[in-house]
């Protein structure tokens, strides 16, 4: 496996323990439709949230939230909307962000709950 696949998958890992700890059903992870992909999906209470993870050893470039773009945001809609596609729920939807910087001292996780709208 490639190195930023190993770096993605601990992100996902830490997140999903994260997620777990502040009370979310964890409902799918790295869920994919065709060539689109879902790090997390999670239920918080009534909200079905779809979640994208950032993980990086430094903020030296920006804050790891900068690198989910419109493309990526676009993607993101379009994979909720065909995994919605298969539910009979029709539930409360957000997207939210985890950054994680990685450090001497452990991991900072950034939650943006809210990030982006449809």
């Amino acid at each position: 496996m490639a190195d930023h696949n190993d770096i993605g998958a601990k992100g996902e890992k830490l997140a999903t323990a994260y997620l777990i700890k502040k009370g979310y059903q964890i409902l799918a992870c790295n869920w994919r439709h065709r060539h689109k992909e879902v790090d997390i999906i999670a239920r918080d209470g009534n909200e079905l949230v779809f979640i994208e993870v950032k993980l990086r050893s430094t903020d030296y470039f920006g804050d790891p939230s900068e690198a989910v773009t419109l493309k990526k945001q676009r993607f993101l809609i379009e994979a909720a909307e065909a995994y919605l596609e298969n539910t009979t729920d029709d539930p409360e939807v957000r997207f939210d962000i985890i950054s994680i910087i990685a450090n001497s001292n452990g991991y900072k996780f950034d939650h943006i709950t809210d990030a982006f709208c449809p």
